[in-house]
């Protein structure tokens, strides 16, 4: 395929994917959707969860609402662990990361950056954890050929182009199923850095009585990560300062 038709299919799914989140913030790691073809998996990266994205055959990412007034500029670090299956690796433009920016007259487009040696990382290694180091740091090169610039626009000249524009939403996705031979492209996501926000992918760990009700208790843990058979179950934990541990399956 082409690098002009390359563009072109990234540029057709990203406005697929126009996911809004100016509302919510960043600052906390439990601010996160999965949407496509995305699950939890167990365990994770020395962790006990991670996501899996996957284009089987169309897409699946992570979207992460930033708050308001955040800018491109004001975005200075941005890198997560991540696994590409052991039959897959890097190619087709996935798995990537969106900065979803509003432009000045062209509407709401995205900035990419590249998993692997496109954005000037090390390569990928199938079936392997890597960590994709920090895409927002001198020596990186980012896509803004949707916002006026280049495939290839090192990270300085992309600051001093497009720092101002204000960031909707940033999404971890892979669509390439079109550039894998057994047409489905995968990868594991885990530990995604964001400025100072770590995104664990964790189960969230009940804090008070009130999480538990209203069926909130099936989207909590205990400190070790063990699930809640009910709503008592969750309230004991809290109750007891986390001395009687979650019991579900």
């Amino acid at each position: 395929m082409t690098l002009t038709k390359k563009l072109m299919t990234i540029g057709a799914v990203a406005g697929l994917l126009l996911v809004a989140g100016v509302a919510s913030a960043l600052h906390s790691p439990e601010h996160y959707s999965l949407f496509g073809d995305a699950s939890y998996i167990t365990p994770g990266n020395a962790s006990g969860r991670a996501v899996n994205i996957a284009s089987d055959p169309t897409f699946g990412g992570i979207n992460f609402p930033v708050e308001a007034g955040v800018t491109f500029a004001s975005l200075t670090t941005l890198s997560s662990d991540f696994r590409v299956e052991a039959d897959d690796t890097c190619v087709g433009g996935s798995p990537r990361v969106q900065i979803k920016v509003q432009t000045p007259s062209s509407g709401v487009k995205n900035i990419f950056a590249y998993f692997g040696t496109d954005s000037a990382g090390l390569p990928c290694i199938p079936g392997t954890w890597q960590n994709s180091g920090d895409f927002l740091e001198v020596g990186r090169l980012l896509d803004t050929s949707q916002v006026g610039g280049t495939f290839y626009d090192p990270y300085v000249t992309a600051l001093a182009n497009y720092g101002s524009y204000p960031v909707l939403s940033i999404q971890i996705v892979t669509d390439s199923s079109w550039a894998s031979l057994d047409a489905e492209h995968a990868a594991d996501i885990d530990n995604t850095l964001i400025n100072s926000t770590l995104f664990t992918y964790e189960i969230p760990v009940a804090a008070n009585k009130d999480q538990c009700k209203n069926g909130g208790w099936q989207n909590l843990a205990d400190d070790e990560g063990n699930s809640f058979k009910n709503q008592g179950d969750c309230v004991s934990f809290v109750a007891t300062q986390g001395k009687n541990k979650g019991s579900g399956s």
